[in-house]
């Protein structure tokens, strides 16, 4: 029997811990689903954990020689083989790496798996979204690359166009490595500029190995980007791209780091404006995919302020349940924040912001950088669509 949408969660996730002081604590895991329980949440979503991902499917899109790596260094942490971007900078070892790396992925792997068969319309992974992993190397706090285990898995099951959407403030390399040749693969992103960010990569010109013109686009923006710029920017290239690609299946990522509290990042977005970005992901879903939805977490370093809320918004959405913005944060949830953090949480869904946009329909300024930075893009993959600029 279908269901209309699944939680992929198990509480082993929260081991993926690179260790005091590191920017990605895994609070923000235990604070989310803390937050979906006191929301009511899992009362209208079917809350299912599923098996670490084996080799077999971690195979899909890393190397052997990587894999074998990440096992020793799982069980020996002061052996890893930094050659493969692990022990040292962003993503030190830890114990047990290989293990929780592989559950979350295998929740990523199940919940395409699920929205592919029929069994749920949309499946929600936070805990993924670790979208800088490469198939033989760590990268950017990322160890195995679940969203593009996912769109591999469900090639492996027939699908013959997925659209990779990305909306977390770095660029979504990995994957789009990973599919860079591959025509049924179109990948996203719309991140801050490589200029001023982590990786580096994710400029309007990257559009596509030979194998796959036009099989990746890059929205790169300004820092300071704020929420009704950044929306018309989502909104002047998304929807015309589905549109002509026709996806069977759309997974999106949602990283929380675009947000102006998080540290370690420049865009400017509100909880609102993420929120309306999940909103649209959602609804492109249902027009452009026949309602099949995979969403992920990703980034996000601001982990009681604006992790929890986010995603917690991202679990209302797709249980079509949505959380109204000026709904006041439960006490009990609160108490936990407290508990767990010695941090006071926020009192409010969202910032208590209404953002709006200008369609790109009503024109464009050739001064305005964000314009700049969506005409470049447009104008590097559009006629590979067979679109206007």
């Amino acid at each position: 029997m279908s269901v209309e949408a699944r939680l992929m969660w198990d509480e082993g996730v929260t081991r993926y811990d690179f260790g005091p002081g590191h920017p990605m604590d895994p609070v923000r895991l235990t604070l989310t689903m803390r937050l979906v329980e006191a929301l009511g949440l899992d009362k209208h979503i079917d809350v299912v954990a599923a098996p670490a991902a084996g080799d077999g499917t971690l195979g899909l899109v890393h190397r052997p020689d990587y894999l074998a790596s990440v096992r020793h260094a799982s069980g020996r942490p002061t052996e890893a083989d930094e050659r493969f971007g692990i022990g040292a900078g962003d993503t030190p070892a830890f114990a047990g790496m290989h293990e929780v790396s592989a559950l979350i992925a295998g929740q990523s792997v199940a919940g395409a798996d699920d929205v592919w068969r029929g069994v749920t319309g949309h499946a929600v992974n936070f805990s993924g979204g670790l979208h800088h992993a490469m198939p033989g190397r760590a990268s950017g706090f990322c160890v195995y690359n679940d969203a593009a285990l996912a769109i591999a898995r469900l090639l492996e099951r027939g699908a013959e166009r997925v659209v990779y959407l990305d909306t977390d403030v770095h660029h979504g390399d990995g994957v789009q490595d990973t599919f860079w040749n591959d025509p049924r693969v179109l990948t996203i992103s719309l991140h801050e500029h490589p200029r001023t960010l982590f990786p580096g990569t994710g400029w309007p010109e990257e559009t596509g190995g030979r194998g796959a013109p036009g099989g990746a686009v890059n929205v790169a923006l300004p820092a300071g980007t704020s929420d009704g710029a950044w929306l018309r920017a989502l909104h002047a290239v998304v929807p015309e791209l589905l549109a002509a690609f026709r996806p069977q299946v759309l997974v999106t990522q949602h990283g929380a780091d675009t947000h102006f509290e998080d540290p370690l990042a420049h865009l400017t977005l509100s909880l609102d404006a993420q929120r309306a970005a999940v909103e649209s992901c959602h609804s492109w879903a249902h027009e452009h995919a026949e309602g099949r939805w995979l969403a992920l977490g990703g980034g996000g370093y601001a982990v009681v302020d604006v992790v929890p809320r986010l995603w917690a918004h991202l679990v209302a959405t797709a249980a079509h349940a949505p959380v109204e913005p000026q709904a006041p944060v439960p006490e009990t949830w609160r108490q936990t924040v407290y508990a767990l953090t010695r941090q006071q949480g926020p009192r409010r869904m969202t910032d208590g912001r209404v953002p709006q946009w200008r369609s790109w329909q009503d024109g464009y300024d050739p001064a305005d950088a964000v314009d700049q930075a969506v005409l470049a893009t447009r104008r590097a993959v559009y006629p590979l669509h067979g679109l206007l600029p």
